[in-house]
């Protein structure tokens, strides 16, 4: 049975915390797995009805007289709606109404991406999706319809305009705050992301627009794994701050601005680190760092 393809990201770390952040949920198939994000917000009906579900269970067959009083779709709607039905049941489970962990690696094999590619992840953000390796229904009716495709090629002849929309400084600030929610395991009610996941998700949302600071901020938390237990959201949030007005010497970094408590032990740290490197000739720039891989144990020797 495949495992989730989300779980190549993170699969090395540790045990405890990928049980909790990737753990259970099903009784009666494959378990489930946290994917990111927010649910979709979709346009109200006055009935509390979202148009695109309304637009759905219209085009369905009617099963009563009250689905046969459904006003029907137009032409072009019905088209989208039926070639993402088809797309969707392709990979749908067969228990439940949504596509799992083996529809998902399905999809992501008929798109050509890796399952681990910061492409995904900008599926997801675009999807809302709410929950790693799951797309229920209405994420993917809705998502099909923001990026306007309803078929695999469809959606790959996107990808190209997806990853330049990302790029832009508003939408990827959107993104970033999107990916924090993606790692978080809603059943466990997690308010902050797992050290590991954090790593991995950091490596994974900073692929097109790496900052300087970012090796030395992730090797930081790989060195000091018993005193980061956590990544709390105000930390998440204000590192995309942190990296876009604090040099990477780190020079103009104050402990008296309202940054997180982990900044200040960060700066410390890496000064001092820096410091020793200066004075054994061994390396102090950010390129001689080496860095910690998201596909391998961040604790390997």
């Amino acid at each position: 049975m495949p495992s989730c393809p989300w779980e190549d990201i993170i699969k090395n770390g540790d045990r405890e915390a990928h049980g909790k952040a990737h753990g259970k949920r099903s009784t009666n198939h494959k378990e489930e797995l946290n994917l990111v994000g927010r649910k979709p917000s979709g346009d109200i009906l006055v009935n509390g009805t979202k148009k695109v579900e309304a637009a759905i269970e219209a085009n369905q067959p009617p099963t009563s007289s009250g689905d046969a009083r459904k006003e029907p779709v137009s032409g072009s709607e019905e088209s989208f709606l039926h070639r993402t039905e088809e797309l969707f049941r392709r990979y749908k489970d067969e228990r439940e109404d949504a596509i799992l962990e083996e529809g998902m690696e399905r999809f992501c094999n008929d798109l050509c991406v890796d399952p681990t590619e910061f492409k995904v992840l900008v599926l997801a953000w675009k999807f809302q999706a709410a929950t790693m390796c799951k797309f229920t229904r209405m994420e993917f009716f809705e998502g099909c319809r923001a990026i306007n495709a309803d078929t695999i090629e469809g959606i790959c002849a996107r990808f190209p305009s997806l990853l330049n929309e990302a790029k832009q400084e508003d939408k990827f600030k959107d993104l970033y705050r999107f990916t924090f929610q993606f790692g978080l395991d809603s059943d466990e009610g997690q308010r902050s992301l797992h050290r590991e996941i954090a790593i991995a998700l950091w490596k994974l949302v900073f692929t097109q627009n790496q900052p300087p600071i970012l090796d030395q901020w992730l090797h930081f938390l790989t060195e000091n794994p018993s005193g980061i237990k956590g990544i709390s959201r105000d930390t998440w949030n204000m590192f995309l701050n942190f990296t876009q007005v604090i040099g990477p010497d780190l020079s103009n970094y104050s402990e008296d601005e309202a940054w997180p408590s982990l900044f200040d032990t960060f700066v410390e740290w890496e000064t001092e680190r820096r410091r020793k490197g200066e004075e054994e000739g061994g390396p102090t720039h950010l390129e001689d760092v080496q860095t910690t891989s998201l596909c391998t144990d961040p604790h390997a020797a």
